[in-house]
């Protein structure tokens, strides 16, 4: 399941953009706590810090701490904007959540058993179609990945939603199709041969 992250934050008292650039020239992100029902906040928080737990590759799918003068507030990353050509941290989003609270989150998926696909073991390629789900689930219980076992699928067959087990509380945010996840592809090689044999059974008509 899902860590919580602590994040230190300090209020803003100024906002605009010759403001931001101010805190961003002094190693701050700007940045801002809304929902629940108050009214939102203004903050700035350490750029390295934000860095660090950017890169844990979990930091959309866990519960963030804000600290602020004292007081802590429990919230959700909805979205952090970057700069186009440094990747520096300009601006983040945060959402209040109350206990015991049902999110929406993009959970990653990953492919475990590859060596029990006969697709895969024949030179298939495993084609991801979605790196991720959108899942709801309460925020104490955001799992960090989903493991979908490709035991048994064959070149040609693709995984669906039906296929996933997801953990007890956990749902699909999608519920009206049985969405594609990933599909087996054939090999490059049989793909040829079977382009040799046609044209070769073309060329004898």
């Amino acid at each position: 399941m899902s860590d919580t992250l602590n994040l230190p934050a300090e209020t803003r008292d100024r906002a605009g953009k010759g403001a931001s650039r101010a805190l961003r020239r002094e190693g701050r992100v700007p940045a801002v706590i809304y929902g629940g029902n108050e009214e939102p906040l203004a903050i700035h928080v350490e750029e390295k810090e934000l860095a660090r737990q950017l890169g844990t590759g979990h930091f959309f799918n866990s519960i963030i701490e804000v600290e602020v003068g004292g007081k802590t507030f429990r919230t959700q990353p909805k979205d952090v904007a970057f700069h186009p050509v440094t990747d520096r941290p300009l601006h983040a989003d945060f959402l209040r959540i109350a206990k015991g609270a049902t999110v929406h989150v993009n959970v990653p998926v990953v492919f475990a058993n590859e060596d029990a696909s006969p697709g895969l073991k024949r030179g298939g390629v495993l084609n991801v179609v979605r790196h991720d789900l959108e899942l709801v689930c309460d925020a104490e219980k955001i799992p960090h990945e989903i493991v979908i076992d490709v035991t048994g699928f064959d070149v040609g067959e693709s995984i669906h939603a039906s296929h996933v087990k997801l953990p007890a509380g956990v749902e699909n945010a999608i519920t009206d199709r049985d969405f594609t996840i990933a599909t087996i592809a054939a090999p490059s090689a049989l793909k040829s041969s079977e382009g040799d044999t046609a044209k070769t059974e073309g060329e004898g008509e």
